[in-house]
């Protein structure tokens, strides 16, 4: 049953710093794959004519096949707290703290599904993935959530898998305990084709819109929609006059083009080879479901001041806010709620080209991840956040983390052009490495604001993870040794330390009170890839 919600407040984080390395405990590990490895990156502030980039130091070259596993750099400017984080093809999620060793552990009996977090009461909830799954197949599916006590205890095991839609990717916790969450939802290429869908990007199989639900868990295994949007309705095309939704794309910025991808996706065998055997999507996935896969929605976020929502949509290479203050049926409509546009977009960002307002030369992301608001009393507090993972470049691909500051008018509403794109037209703040390539994810990966103004990041492919400060020093930096185990494609044992993203726990994280985060003894055994 389907009934109108209501909500509350909201996230992210931010910080400042200063420059000195000191290095700490490495673990020295065999690696049978290719890492690229940037120890000092460049920090961008606002205003700044030319990056400032700190010294470099030397970087592994793309061939070097040995890497060092564990503690890397730990000086006395980084922030402290520990770090929470699920390798992709592992049962296991870690707690860590500044010294690299474990403190804390959770077991699942699942794989895991995208984004983890640790609630206000030390419950950690996890996006899992449901064994059997009749209708998708693709990157960072799910079909589930888990949420276990601290000591481990499976409280919450809830599906949403069908053949009608699929949980995937990533959720976001609402404060009143509610659960947002990204979900493909079936349409037929019939569907498709009367919505204007060109018929060259529609496969047999027909497309998976994404939808945004939010749950009111119903412990121990079920759930009460109280929310949803659907992308389904909010579209617009510029293909066929005798579809639905035809209109001038450019004049309505608010809507999204059915055919914004511009281009089917494709994947190279060796690269879906590589997912594969990450467990990032599951073996039987074939070529037609990266067609099918629409938007391919990997992020979700909550700003409860706001009452908004911000979605991060890959194949568009935009970011997207809506409405939350509407009731579902406004969501579906294009008034009510506090913006009184209904479930229309109120702001986007990264790509003019796909809502007819700029060329090419105009795109700013490329396949971004983990886009999040920085919260308030934080360095940056409204700015948003994202990592940015496919740059190109001449000397090749890179990735960076950027801040944004979408502008807005007096009231706080976004700015939306009578034409052009939304600004703003570069980031406020962006971090790269001294050599832009040393520094590159191509999929997964993330970033988030601290309280003291440094910057926290996931460099998933390679499970990395280092913090930095607004000038671009990195001042503290652990390459997980614990790859997973699960089953996979074993054709391959690119990226098996990967991990969707991890982030810093703030040592006055309710989650924390009271517990005995002395480190494990024994520690847990390093969990090395399979040899080739």
């Amino acid at each position: 049953m389907i009934h109108n919600g209501h909500r509350g407040p909201a996230v992210a984080a931010e910080g400042h710093g200063q420059q000195r390395h000191r290095l700490a405990l490495l673990v020295g590990m065999r690696m049978a794959f290719i890492v690229i490895l940037g120890s000092v990156g460049c920090g961008v502030p606002t205003g700044e004519p030319e990056e400032a980039t700190a010294a470099p130091a030397e970087a592994p070259a793309a061939e070097d096949a040995d890497e060092q596993r564990g503690l890397r750099t730990n000086t006395p400017e980084a922030s402290p707290g520990y770090v929470f984080f699920t390798p992709n093809r592992s049962l296991t999620t870690y707690l860590v703290d500044l010294e690299g060793r474990v403190v804390h552990t959770w077991q699942s009996d699942q794989g895991p599904a995208g984004g983890a977090y640790l609630l206000d009461n030390g419950h950690l909830l996890r996006g899992a993935r449901e064994p059997d799954v009749p209708v998708f197949s693709g990157g960072g599916q799910g079909g589930r959530l888990q949420e276990l006590t601290w000591d481990g205890e499976v409280v919450w095991d809830f599906t949403f898998a069908s053949e009608d839609h699929l949980l995937h990717h990533d959720v976001a916790v609402l404060p009143n305990g509610n659960i947002l969450a990204i979900a493909w939802e079936q349409k037929s290429a019939e569907e498709a084709n009367q919505a204007g869908r060109l018929a060259a990007l529609t496969p047999e199989a027909g497309l998976w819109p994404d939808m945004i639900v939010e749950f009111e868990p119903q412990r121990p295994d079920g759930a009460r929609i109280v929310w949803e949007w659907h992308m389904w309705d909010h579209t617009i095309q510029h293909h066929n006059p005798d579809a639905s939704h035809y209109g001038q794309l450019a004049d309505h910025p608010e809507l999204i083009d059915i055919n914004g991808d511009r281009e089917a996706p494709e994947m190279s065998a060796a690269e879906l080879m590589r997912v594969q055997a990450l467990g990032y999507v599951p073996d039987e996935m074939a070529p037609d479901d990266l067609q099918s896969d629409l938007l391919h929605m990997n992020a979700v976020n909550y700003n409860a001041a706001l009452d908004q929502i911000v979605m991060s949509v890959p194949r568009f290479n935009e970011i997207w806010v809506i409405d939350h203050s509407t009731t579902t049926e406004e969501a579906a409509g294009h008034a009510g709620g506090r913006s009184g546009r209904g479930g229309d977009l109120l702001y986007r960002w990264g790509h003019p080209r796909a809502y007819g307002r700029g060329e090419e030369v105009a795109r700013r992301l490329f396949f971004q991840h983990d886009v999040r608001w920085v919260p308030e009393g934080m360095p940056g507090a409204g700015h948003l956040t994202l990592f940015n993972n496919r740059i190109e470049d001449p000397d090749g691909t890179y990735s960076a983390v950027f801040e944004i500051a979408p502008p807005t008018d007096g009231a706080g509403r976004y700015v939306v052009p009578d034409a052009g794109p939304f600004g703003p037209e570069e980031p406020t703040w962006r971090y790269v490495a001294p050599t832009r390539t040393a520094f590159f994810s191509s999929f997964i990966s993330g970033a988030h604001r601290l309280a003291n103004g440094h910057t926290f990041i996931t460099s998933g492919a390679q499970g990395r993870f280092f913090e930095v400060t607004p000038e671009g020093e990195i001042v503290w930096e652990y390459w997980t040794p614990y790859a997973g185990t699960l089953p996979g494609n074993q054709a391959t044992n690119a990226n098996p330390y990967s991990v969707f993203r991890a982030a810093k726990i703030a040592p006055a994280h309710p989650a924390l009170a009271g517990r005995g985060l002395t480190p494990l003894d024994p520690q847990p055994p390093l969990v090395t890839p399979p040899a080739r």
